[in-house]
This record gives structure tokens, C-alpha cells and sequence, in this order.
């Protein structure tokens, strides 16, 4: 029977409340606009079952070929460039209605992978299997021909299969994660620039991550470091994110592991705003949400979000100011009855995730959906449609 008393009381709490600005949960005051508390799920189990949902069919999509597998793509700081890599490092011009090649370099015996570009503009790395390529992007935009004309300088890692890479906040130092040697590994690129890379090496250490790490991905505000790993041992299935102290890795790397958790089968791509997380687990066929400051004080009560999408969801970018994520869902595995597409997931300001529809292809999305970025206003997504040698561009204006 309902205690009329103590809803009273309760009633006057949530009007006083409500008055001071203030919410009221259970007996915890939290101040308006602050992260709400959510309950901690579990971790995914491996899974090749997807998500049903409608085609999409409102969004704009164009297509550019590419001459070969595209892998990492990235964007300049303003926006008007595009940058592709794989077996060739390829710059677009998105001032146009269609992005527009703007110039094609090969560089002999070697390939490029992930891609990011520096705080400030200036600098494209690319993780180059033995280590990062650093370009200058100015020179790549306007350059004149040749492959080394916007080359700066390689800076050479301890093993041959680097694949994704970030800067830090400052552009100081470029990590890149090593699948081969199950490492992130720290490099001072600043001593280089001021040394022109005259020394062999230029490698402060490795951060200690799991078995074949993929994605990494730095805070808005700099501080930490996501990385994820396909598995947290060998022969396991089931993988880990991990957050790193970005500072304590430029001085001590080994010892910069904040913590590790659980992060479902096969997670491959992270990125991140203040205040989540958010990886796909390839093998599950889920897009997984951490609460960034429990990945820090509250590790095993971090997973807060959940969603099953398509068939092997690798790349993933944020757009539409945080409201959207674009997810592609690469069907790597050949899954009988599945198919690559991009799924588009919406976040509900209470940071609920919801499986909006998917972009089909070949009207719609490509094959092999692999490495994605969204554009610096957020209104479009680009992605490397590794299978079908193509660059897509995806406009999100919303449904209507």
C-alpha cells in the first residue's frame, strides 16, 4: 500500500529540486546537465546474429574508385580535403559535389593503413606496417608531384604490423598499435621534427595491451587513451578496451595502463566524446557504450550501452554533433545470408543507443565498410569501402 505521507515528501523533494536546478536520484543530488548513472551490463558473447531494421533510404551517398583496397582515411582540419590510404596515399578535394582527386602518390614496397591527422593541421601519420609516416599536409594539398614531396619522415617501431595511430593533444608524440607485438607504441615525433629524423630511432616505449590491437582513440580532453584488442589472450575470443594515461605514456609507457576491461568479441574501432565511449565487437555484432570516468574509477561498472547492428561492424565515426553513429558493419567473414552495409545508430540525449536503419548496398554503402571519419562540421561521414575500391561519402541530413 502507497505510504500518501512519504509521496508527499517526495513530490516536495522533486519540486524543490526541480526549482534549484538540481536533479534527485534515489538519495544522490546530481547538478543539471550533469552524466546520469546507469545500471553496468554485461559484456557481449560472440555472435553472427543481426539486428533487423529498415533500409534507409534519405541519406546522400557518393562514390569515387579508388586503385586499389583503401584502408585508413582521414580529413583536413578545415574540412576541404580528404586523405586515403592503402597501397597509395591519395588526396580528394570535398569542395565539390563529388570529392575530387586531387593528387596520387605510390611509394615503392610499402603500404599505409590507419590514418590521423595532428591537433593543429599540419601533420597526416600514417601507420606504415613498421612504424608511422608523418606528411606534411600543406605540401599534400598543394604540393607539387611526386611521392616524397610531402614526406617528413618515418619514425621506425619495434615490429611490421602497425595499423591505427592518434596524436597526442599537444601533437608532441604519435602513438601507434602494433598487432604483431600486442603493443601501443609511443613516439616522440617532436625530437624528431627538431632533429629533421636523423636518429635511428625515436621510440620512448610500449604501453602492454592485449592480443592484436587495433583501434585507439584519445579523449577530447587529452588526458587518456582508448585502445582496443581482439582478444585479451591468446586463442580467447573475447577482447578488451583499454584506457591508457597519455601523459604517463610519454614518460613511463609501461607503466601507463589505467585499466583494462571486457569489451565483447573481436572489438576492433573505438572513438570518443567527454563522455563515453564506444567500440565494435566485431564477433558479437554490437556497437558497446563505456561511461568514460568509470573506465577510470569504476572499471567493472563501465559498460552502460549496448546495441546489435549488422554483421562485423569494424569502422565507426560520431556525427550530427554527437547524435548520430555511423557504424560499417563489413560482413568480413562472409556470413551466409548477411551483407555489408552502414548502420546509423541514434543517441538519445540521455545517451540511450537505438538502431536506426541501415544504408544498403550498392546504392547506398559499399563493400567492406573498414576505416570511416566524420567531417570536422559533422554533417557528412567518410569511409574506405575496402572490398569495393571505393571512397564514399555519406551526407547526414535527417531522415525525413
Amino acid at each position: 500500500m502507497c505510504n500518501s505521507v512519504a509521496v508527499r515528501a517526495l513530490f516536495a523533494v522533486v519540486v524543490a529540486s526541480l526549482i534549484s536546478g538540481v536533479i534527485v536520484v534515489g538519495a544522490t543530488a546530481i547538478p543539471d546537465g550533469a552524466e546520469l548513472d546507469h545500471a553496468a551490463l554485461p559484456a557481449p558473447g560472440c555472435s553472427t546474429a543481426v539486428a533487423p531494421a529498415p533500409t534507409l533510404h534519405n541519406y546522400e551517398t557518393k562514390f569515387v574508385s579508388t586503385p586499389g583496397a583503401p584502408f585508413g582515411v582521414a580529413t583536413s582540419r578545415n574540412g576541404r580535403f580528404a586523405f586515403v590510404a592503402g597501397e597509395f596515399l591519395q588526396v580528394y578535394s570535398l569542395a565539390s559535389a563529388t570529392p575530387a582527386l586531387v593528387r596520387e602518390d605510390t611509394f615503392a614496397d610499402e603500404s599505409f593503413f590507419g590514418l590521423a591527422l595532428s591537433p593543429n593541421g599540419r601533420y597526416l601519420a600514417a601507420a606504415s606496417g613498421t612504424g608511422v609516416t608523418i606528411f606534411d599536409v600543406a605540401r599534400l594539398e598543394h604540393g607539387g608531384a611526386g611521392p616524397t614531396s610531402g614526406l617528413v619522415g618515418t619514425l621506425v617501431g619495434d615490429g611490421q604490423s602497425s595499423i591505427e595511430t592518434a596524436f597526442s593533444q599537444d601533437g608532441r608524440y604519435v602513438v601507434v598499435s602494433f598487432e604483431d607485438k600486442d603493443t601501443l607504441q609511443v613516439f616522440n615525433l617532436a625530437d624528431a621534427l627538431a632533429h629533421k629524423f636523423s636518429s635511428a630511432s625515436y621510440l620512448v616505449g610500449s604501453v602492454p595491451l592485449g592480443v592484436a590491437p587495433v583501434g585507439v582513440a584519445v579523449s577530447p580532453g587529452g588526458r587518456y587513451l582508448y585502445a582496443t584488442s581482439e582478444e585479451r589472450k591468446s586463442g580467447a575470443p573475447e577482447g578488451t578496451l583499454t584506457t591508457v594515461n597519455l601523459v604517463e605514456a610519454e614518460r613511463s609507457p609501461s607503466h601507463a595502463v589505467v585499466s583494462t576491461v571486457s569489451a565483447g568479441c573481436g572489438p576492433v574501432r573505438v572513438v570518443a566524446t567527454g563522455q563515453s565511449v564506444y567500440v565494435t565487437a566485431r564477433e558479437s555484432d554490437e556497437l558497446l557504450e563505456f561511461s568514460a570516468s568509470k573506465l577510470v574509477t569504476d572499471p567493472d561498472g563501465a559498460l552502460e550501452g549496448r546495441v546489435k547492428v549488422g554483421e562485423a561492424p569494424v569502422g565507426l565515426a560520431l556525427a550530427d554533433q554527437d547524435t548520430l553513429i555511423v557504424v560499417g558493419d563489413s560482413d568480413r567473414f562472409d556470413v551466409p545470408g548477411a551483407t555489408a552495409n552502414l548502420a546509423v545508430v541514434k543517441i538519445a540525449a540521455d545517451g540511450d543507443l537505438t538502431l536506426a536503419g541501415y544504408l544498403e548496398p550498392p546504392r547506398w554503402t559499399g563493400l567492406f565498410p573498414r576505416d570511416m571519419t566524420s567531417t570536422p562540421d559533422g554533417d557528412a561521414v567518410l569511409v574506405s569501402d575496402f572490398d569495393s575500391n571505393q571512397l564514399e561519402e555519406v551526407t547526414l541530413a535527417a531522415p525525413r
